[in-house]
């Protein structure tokens, strides 16, 4: 699992593809902690199935919003309201609760008061989503990644905003060395 989408709502979305990363529980505890949904060391023994297919359920409705987003303001949205519906529906529950505490060197570190419950994550999830796409200048960066057979979308926030790949290191590392690959060939050497 990648994580480098800009936003936890978009690496929601990230996590369908190449595989879908939630298929599971054990999935979606990776995809807790690699999100920095949970701080490290939580215990998440609760986490089954049906977390699993919630967070997917949040994931479709996430992914059907953004794209009618970046298809434009007069593309067609009637299918979306169902979609929204449920996204502000979680995003109205109360998100994880978090406090301070020591760790074994006597550092304070962030715990989850109370427990981790499902609809306070699928809260946190949701209100990111809410927080992107009610927001015009983080809306005006969502980019569709160039990257052949990508479809990963991502914050552009880098300067200038003409970043091209949900990942230089993967999609971009990708395309370069498959230019390199056409300039040989097209050379003859």
């Amino acid at each position: 699992m990648w994580f480098d989408s800009g936003r936890v709502c978009l690496d929601l979305m990230a996590t369908l593809a190449p595989g879908d990363g939630l298929r599971d529980g054990d999935g979606l505890r990776l995809w807790f902690a690699g999100a920095g949904l949970v701080p490290d060391r939580t215990p998440l023994a609760r986490v089954g199935p049906d977390w699993a297919a919630a967070f997917r359920d949040l994931r479709g409705d996430v992914e059907t919003l953004v794209r009618a987003e970046l298809d434009g303001p007069g593309a067609p949205r009637a299918d979306t309201a169902p979609a929204l519906a449920r996204v502000n529906a979680l995003a109205a529950g109360p998100p994880p609760g978090l406090c301070a505490v020591r760790d074994q060197e006597g550092h304070l570190v962030r715990e989850l008061c109370g427990g981790v419950g499902c609809g306070a994550l699928l809260a946190a999830v949701a209100r990111d989503a809410v927080e992107l796409l009610t927001d015009p200048g983080d809306r005006a960066l969502l980019r569709v990644c160039e990257g052949d057979g990508c479809t990963r979308v991502y914050l552009d926030t880098s300067r200038g905003h003409r970043r091209r790949w949900c990942s230089s290191e993967r999609c971009g590392n990708r395309e370069r060395v498959a230019r390199h690959r056409r300039r040989v060939l097209a050379s003859g050497a």
